[in-house]
């Protein structure tokens, strides 16, 4: 596959949609689709041609995306009748790249290699911003030879590749790394808010500890729309949790204790139960503040 594939993209969320628009400004024939249709007319009044059906999306496509936003979603969607396995010409390449259960994934994978399907597990680091830059980080899991013939399709996406081993390995990956990302954003909320409540300037402290050994990418990167009281969702608080639910399950699975992550994960639970699902992960600044202020107050 040296040329620019036919691609289809389908769920066309934050991060998907994004992709279908990079993909399109880089002059791939790429075609998205989404069930609610209020996301597709708004992927089409953007340039991106948009399936009838999804049958219609899939018709003739070498490459297809898919990017949703749980593992039963994306095993509706890949197994269910008239899903993605069902329809999909053989030899296509199914790459999916959602955060979901390694398991899903590797069910999802065995029924397509049936069909005669090519699958790359490829979930990303980054969000939509580095998604219409082209500069996402891919972790991908499958074999060599498919990463190799999809190259030209990956490279629009990311400026980083890493094969991670086999299908499913790239899961793993992307949970630990996000178990990572959001346990060194729940201390640095709290410990920032902790920083400012002692009198020290807010820009001061930001510009400090960006170049201090506690700063993280995660750290670099969420606060400073926080800091300008932007909270709205680039990465949802609600993904987050839900993406600590499968770090802790995969400990679970192997009888593993996780202390630390189970800790963070009632973080981002209790956030949730107050309201902040819609928001970015970041809005964990928020409530430390909250509650910095309301424990002052007494």
């Amino acid at each position: 596959m040296t040329q620019k594939p036919s691609v289809a993209v389908i769920g066309l969320g934050q991060m998907g949609s994004a992709m279908a628009l990079r993909l399109n400004e880089s002059e791939f024939d790429v075609i998205g689709w989404d069930i609610d249709p209020a996301v597709r007319e708004q992927l089409a009044f953007q340039g991106v041609p948009v399936g009838a059906s999804l049958a219609d999306a899939l018709k003739g496509r070498l490459c297809i995306l898919s990017s949703l936003p749980n593992g039963l979603l994306v095993k509706e969607c890949w197994l269910g009748r008239g899903g993605l396995v069902e329809l999909a010409d053989q030899g296509t390449t199914l790459i999916d790249l959602s955060t979901i259960e390694p398991s899903v994934m590797r069910r999802a994978a065995a029924h397509a290699y049936e069909r005669g399907l090519k699958v790359l597990d490829c979930p990303v680091s980054g969000g939509p911003v580095e998604a219409r830059a082209g500069k996402l980080v891919l972790i991908v899991g499958g074999e060599a030879g498919v990463i190799e013939q999809t190259l030209p399709l990956l490279n629009a996406l990311g400026s980083t590749i890493r094969h991670t081993g086999d299908v499913g390995t790239a899961k793993v990956v992307k949970i630990i790394n996000n178990t990572m990302a959001m346990g060194n954003l729940a201390v640095a909320c709290e410990a920032f808010a902790l920083g400012e409540a002692c009198g020290v300037d807010t820009a001061v402290l930001f510009d400090v500890l960006s170049e201090s050994g506690g700063r993280s990418m995660t750290f670099t990167k969420r606060f400073p729309p926080a800091l300008k009281g932007d909270f709205e969702a680039r990465f949802k608080l609600s993904l987050a949790e839900k993406d600590l639910g499968l770090g802790l399950a995969m400990a679970q699975d192997m009888g593993i204790p996780a202390p630390a992550a189970t800790l963070v994960r009632g973080i981002f639970s209790q956030a949730l139960a107050e309201g902040y699902g819609g928001k970015d992960a970041v809005a964990l600044l928020a409530i430390s503040r909250d509650r910095i202020r309301k424990a002052l107050r007494k």
